[in-house]
């Protein structure tokens, strides 16, 4: 419990310099804030594997499952911001993790599944593809509010700690793309190593994962044939990512907190 408090304050530290940071000189890419965050995602990651060896096995329920996709989106922001890009995503993310971590913790002792070797690597697959759309997610948000600013010739200091508009554009695509392989490794591995996958409690999972990567698929393809851009970008990312966390989070939420089914 200890390491978790520490990793939650860790986290709001990192969040809380980097606003600081971008009131005094939105322009600057300051570091201040990277300590407090590798603090955070070390502490993060510690939190589970010590889980993990209590109970002798890889622990993947809800709020298991979502702190670690909140670890992967604060390891990914941590990773791309120490290179000087988008460490104002952190301000968003870093609260987030925060938040998941936080859950994780409260939910006390879940029994856990004991998952051979191919399910638990198609779970990571997908732990990972859902961490790296969710940072692509929060990107599209950031596109679309930053064009209305620029539209709205709302030049305010906080613009200036975001990277240009098509640099930020180019960077969301390249989310998106390894999301996408992700999301494919997850899909092909279900095939190959998921028995039953089309049993009553995991058709509409596989039904709502399949109909993303359509979405995420269609908008790739619509990029590099038609140059889609802009509020296209956002409304097909944002949509795809809801049948994302429909697919996942929703179907575990009420598989298992709804109906207290493993």
């Amino acid at each position: 419990m200890t390491i978790v408090l520490i990793a939650v304050v860790a986290y709001l530290v990192a969040a809380a310099v980097l606003v600081a940071d971008v009131r005094r000189d939105p322009g600057a890419r300051s570091r201040n804030w990277l300590f407090a965050a590798l603090v955070a995602v070390a502490l993060h990651a510690t939190a589970h594997v010590a889980e993990w060896r209590a109970s002798g096995s890889a622990d993947l329920h809800f709020f298991a499952a979502l702190s670690l996709v909140g670890l992967g989106m604060a390891a990914l922001t941590t990773l791309v911001g120490a290179t000087g890009r988008m460490a104002a995503l952190g301000v968003l993310v870093f609260p987030i993790a925060a938040l998941t971590l936080g859950g994780y913790a409260q939910a006390g002792d879940v029994a856990a599944t004991d998952l051979d070797w191919r399910l638990q690597l198609h779970a990571w697959f997908a732990l990972l593809a859902y961490a790296t759309l969710a940072i692509a997610a929060l990107l599209a948000v950031v596109l679309w509010v930053q064009e209305r600013a620029l539209r709205r010739r709302e030049f305010r200091g906080w613009l200036r700690a975001l990277p240009p508009l098509v640099e930020l554009e180019s960077l969301l695509f390249r989310t998106i793309g390894v999301g996408f392989a992700l999301l494919t490794a997850t899909l092909l591995s279900g095939v190959l190593f998921v028995q039953d996958l089309l049993a009553q409690h995991l058709i509409h999972k596989t039904v709502l994962s399949v109909l993303s990567w359509l979405a995420f698929g269609g908008l790739l393809l619509g990029r590099w044939r038609y140059g889609w851009r802009g509020a296209i970008a956002v409304r097909w990312t944002l949509s795809a990512m809801a049948l994302l966390v429909l697919a996942f989070f929703g179907s575990k939420f009420v598989l298992e907190l709804v109906l207290g089914r493993g």
